[in-house]
């Protein structure tokens, strides 16, 4: 359907126009094979099986995310393989490993997309950036992808709640004919609340901005940066923390999330309001030219260069772990988890 989003026109994939039942119609014949088991395929796996579609998981053996979908109540050697295993029974390989990882397995998931296969992502970075990675699929086999708009945990939890993450969808190649319905019917599948249609290039790039910006980057150094101001002038720990992040996340951002910013705006006191409408300009014209480096520098695929040249290191998970326990030993964050277990729900 067609919808209006502010002046642009965009069109748009519903579940009411796309049923689940219709979904499940087009690929009753298909053998989805979930290729990793770490960030997006717990999630879009688990949706896939518990919406009735014939879902297998391929894994590296003896490893944690092996021993993770056990758990999860996956078979071995009835709904839980080997990668290659996994990839050779497959009619729809979806390559969820990280981006590293999909480098590394690459030659392998080529070997057997035979002709009429379709190749999934959820990320467009490995053919974007097919000069760094070297993911160059067959011509024969179709290619798509669906980006839920948040990480697999969260579109698991909203799918049990009875809610779904909204998705972009990109056809990359359609071999077979039927890339478009097969692209639709698996962001229905995975929970998808809607979807918006976008190309493997722009759903990357978008994706990296945000990721380093608003989503992760950027929000973390804002919450960082008021929290200092506020502990360098005598404010104590657990009021620096709940006035910049305790507030924010669980007061306001439902609000935003429900009806957007002017109706936070007008549910808090005019004395807030006041101070939004006149700051707000100041941080977005300060913040444009860090975002506009970024951009450029997403787009020049040095972000690309950068994330593979660091996940690729074999001391990648500890380096990570350094990185982590940065901001996990930080004097916010463990403000940050007293005041988590202090809320009425953790009592």
């Amino acid at each position: 359907m067609k919808l209006k989003f502010g002046t642009v026109e965009e069109d748009v994939v519903t579940r009411e126009e796309f049923p689940l039942e219709k979904a499940k119609e087009v690929l009753k014949d298909e053998v989805i094979a979930v290729l990793g088991y770490g960030v997006q395929g717990p999630g879009q796996a688990l949706n896939l099986k518990d919406n009735g579609f014939n879902v297998i998981v391929g894994q590296r053996k003896n490893s944690k995310t092996w021993d993770k979908a056990v758990a999860d109540g996956w078979v071995p050697g009835e709904t839980l393989f080997d990668l290659e295993e996994a990839c050779e029974r497959g009619t729809i390989l979806q390559y969820l490993l990280s981006d590293a990882g999909q480098i590394a397995l690459w030659p392998t998931v080529k070997k057997h997309l035979t002709p009429g296969k379709a190749l999934y992502f959820s990320h467009g970075f490995g053919v974007t950036y097919n000069d760094q990675t070297g993911i160059v699929p067959p011509k024969d086999v179709d290619v798509i992808l669906v980006a839920p708009k948040g990480s697999g945990t969260s579109l698991r939890r909203m799918f049990v709640e009875g809610r779904g993450l909204n998705s972009s969808f990109a056809i990359h190649q359609d071999a077979t004919g039927k890339a478009r319905d097969r692209v639709i019917a698996l962001g229905i599948g995975v929970g998808s609340g809607y979807l918006f249609e976008t190309d493997f290039y722009k759903e990357v790039t978008s994706d990296l901005t945000g990721e380093r910006g608003t989503l992760m980057g950027a929000i973390q150094g804002i919450f960082a940066a008021q929290y200092e101001v506020l502990r360098e002038n005598g404010h104590s720990p657990s009021e620096a923390f709940n006035e910049t992040v305790e507030e924010l996340t669980q007061s306001l951002m439902p609000l935003v999330a429900e009806n957007g910013m002017d109706w936070m705006y007008a549910n808090c006191s005019t004395t807030a309001q006041r101070g939004a409408l006149d700051w707000w300009k100041p941080f977005r014209d300060a913040s444009k030219p860090v975002f506009e480096e970024l951009y450029k520098s997403v787009k020049e695929g040095k972000e690309a260069a950068k994330s593979i040249e660091s996940n690729s290191k074999s001391d990648y998970r500890e380096k990570l772990e350094e990185e982590l326990s940065e901001l996990r030993d930080s004097e916010m964050w463990k403000a940050g988890a007293v005041v988590r277990k202090l809320r009425p729900e953790n009592s």
